[in-house]
Order: structure tokens, then sequence, then C-alpha cells
């Protein structure tokens, strides 16, 4: 039976990560539909974040697929910002490859592939444990707590990545550039930490 559980699970966070691959592609192809219900949730559910207007705009159009669910939104926030974080990672490993960087900018580019990949694996361990959560109790409790140390510390490599862009010997274009891309990232991971912190206050 472990084994099965197992299996399971594994099968869950591989459809969990497809889905991550898969969100932003699929949005630009579905419309939004505004169901009335679940759109309200959407709305109630962002104005609980630090970026209320994005959180809307960037979840409405799953209203549907999240169905009023603070554990659909959870995971999709997280699937969202896992996406998005692996996405500016891959785009700065490239940009570092160019030539004519400074020493300072390669420095720090390197710093933020570095702390961004510890993100991309904070998002996905937070990713697979709330696939296979509980209904409640003390190990739901000790899970969520697990998924909520993760996403913050997913926060604070966003914000050393940010720190390390600091100083006047980067231009300031190139520091323009990859502050936007990872302004994105971490507001897509605040918005997912509220939602795991709103799920984790449903069940106590």
């Amino acid at each position: 039976m472990a084994a099965a559980g197992s299996y399971f699970s594994i099968i869950a966070l591989i459809i969990l990560i497809q889905l991550a691959t898969n969100l932003n592609s699929c949005s630009a192809a579905t419309p939004i539909r505004h169901s009335g219900r679940n759109t309200r949730f959407i709305r109630t559910s962002c104005r609980t974040t630090l970026q209320p207007s994005l959180c809307f705009v960037t979840f409405s159009r799953y209203a549907t697929r999240i169905r009023g669910s603070p554990r659909l939104l959870a995971t999709t926030a997280l699937s969202l910002a896992f996406n998005t974080t692996r996405f500016a990672t891959k785009s700065m490993t490239t940009l570092s490859k160019r030539h004519g960087l400074k020493r300072r900018e390669a420095a720090a580019l390197r710093v933020c592939v570095e702390e961004l990949g510890d993100s991309i694996d904070e998002l996905k361990d937070s990713i697979g444990k709330l696939s296979r959560h509980g209904a409640g109790g003390s190990t739901f409790r000790s899970q969520m707590s697990d998924i909520q140390t993760w996403v913050s510390a997913a926060l604070t490599d966003d914000d050393t990545c940010m720190d390390g862009l600091s100083g006047k010997s980067i231009n300031r274009k190139f520091r323009s550039r990859v502050r936007r891309r990872v302004v994105k990232v971490a507001h897509l991971t605040s918005i997912a930490l509220a939602f795991v912190n709103r799920y984790a206050a449903t069940h106590k």
C-alpha cells in the first residue's frame, strides 16, 4: 500500500508540474469566463494579497477551473510562480552568456540564477507536498507549515537576487531589464504565499 501511495503521489506531482508548464500557453487560447460566483471568489481572495490588481487579472481567467476552491487556488498560484521563475532563470542564464557584460553584471546574474534556482526547487517541493496533503489534523498542519516555509524562502531568494543588482557599477538599462523579470517572479510568489496562508487558515 505504501508503494502504491508513493506511486500516486509521483503521478500527482508530474501532473502539477505539467500544469505549471502549460498554464501560460493555455491562458492565451482560453477566453476569460466571468462566471459570477467563481469570479467573486477570485476577487475576494486577491484582496488579501499585496498585488490585488495583478492578482485578479492573472487568476480571473482560471476562475472556472478553480471553482471557488482555496486549495485549487493555492495550487494554481504555486504552479504559475514555479513556471514564471523557471522561465526567468532560463532567460538570465542566456543573458549571462552574452559578451560585453561587466564583471559586476555577470556576477549579479550568477547570483540571480543561483537564487532563483533555489526558488524553483522550493516551489516544486511545495507543489509536490500540496498534492498529497491530508484533510486536516496535525499532519496537515505540519505539511502546510513546510509549504509556508518553502514559499517564504523562495520569496527571500527573489529579494536576494534583486539586492545583488544594486550598485552604481551596474548599467541602469541592464538593471531595469533584469529587475523587471525578478519583480514579476516575486509578485507571483508573494501572491502564492498569501493563498497558501489562506488555505492553511481554513483548515485550522
